[in-house]
């Protein structure tokens, strides 16, 4: 039995991933022979949130309190040194197999009411390997008959084969960023990017300590991508345009490698009054969602 659960393979086009049962956590991705992404190994617990699905909400909720229609709810307090809720509610229950053939693995969980949440949602996610590398597929459907608040996000760390992420030469194509507070990392303002922090250019990462939120977005045919690059390789994430968001994390040096790359459909703390609040999906009864994103080498 792995710490994570049933471990589902999938291959295609010369690459390789490895999906797990505990939160449908994307452990391993290669491309012929070659790591996309920095992953863990079957025997090891997840560390970082590498790999996992961040549902109903990305990132921190401040205090872990919110209001919805009329009502003061408290999460628990899962990031206890910032006082913050953090990465939802299905990181780490087991998701139920739809469906695995050899290029592709469908996963559902459903979200139900709890300590701090009110609403049930229905998420099915599908990781699909071909020679363009890999998609992942997100549904969120609200099956109830009441409005249920949302927002996603993913928590990969790639990689384009450094042993320093110091060394990778960084694009991202966003024109604003989340100004936060440097001890809770919560959201103050949203502001135009300039100098060395524009990424749209390019730029090596050393002399960089991100853990940044970014927005106001550059999308080619309805996509935005980010870029990280070192020697001749070059490892891609791009995503649609309904996640209006990405958070870069350098790790400061307590990941062996990788840069987090999260594409997300809203800011940090988007459930409560603020800079990010707009970025909130809610979802009507019987309405879905859907959206895309993935990783190329």
């Amino acid at each position: 039995m792995f710490p994570t659960g049933e471990q589902y393979q999938i291959s295609g086009g010369g690459h390789v991933a490895t999906v797990t049962e505990v939160g449908a956590t994307l452990r391993t991705l290669h491309h012929d022979g070659a790591e996309l992404i920095k992953g863990f190994g079957a025997e090891e617990p997840v560390t970082q949130g590498r790999g996992q699905q961040l549902l109903p909400w990305p990132n921190r909720i401040r205090d872990g309190r919110w209001s919805w229609q009329g009502q003061q709810l408290q999460l628990p307090i899962t990031e206890v040194s910032r006082s913050t809720a953090l990465h939802g509610l299905v990181r780490w229950v087991p998701w139920q197999l739809v469906d695995h053939q050899a290029d592709h693995v469908t996963q559902r969980v459903m979200i139900r009411p709890q300590e701090g949440w009110p609403g049930t949602l229905e998420v099915i996610l599908t990781h699909r390997v071909d020679t363009d590398g890999l998609t992942v597929d997100l549904v969120v459907a609200n099956p109830t008959d009441d409005a249920v608040p949302f927002g996603y996000g993913a928590h990969p760390y790639l990689t384009a084969g450094e042993s320093d992420v110091n060394d990778v030469e960084l694009t991202v194509p966003a024109g604003r960023h989340l100004v936060v507070d440097t001890e809770r990392l919560l959201p103050i303002s949203i502001e135009a990017l300039s100098g060395d922090a524009d990424l749209r250019g390019g730029r090596v990462v050393a002399g960089l300590s991100l853990d940044t939120a970014y927005t106001d977005l550059d999308l080619v045919d309805g996509r935005w991508t980010v870029r990280l690059r070192h020697g001749s390789r070059t490892t891609e994430m791009w995503a649609d345009e309904v996640f209006g968001w990405i958070q870069i994390y350098t790790g400061g040096g307590v990941v062996d490698g990788g840069i987090a790359v999260e594409p997300m459909t809203c800011g940090p703390d988007a459930f409560n009054t603020g800079a990010t609040h707009d970025g909130l999906i809610v979802l009507k009864p019987g309405q879905r969602f859907s959206g895309s994103w993935g990783i190329r080498g």
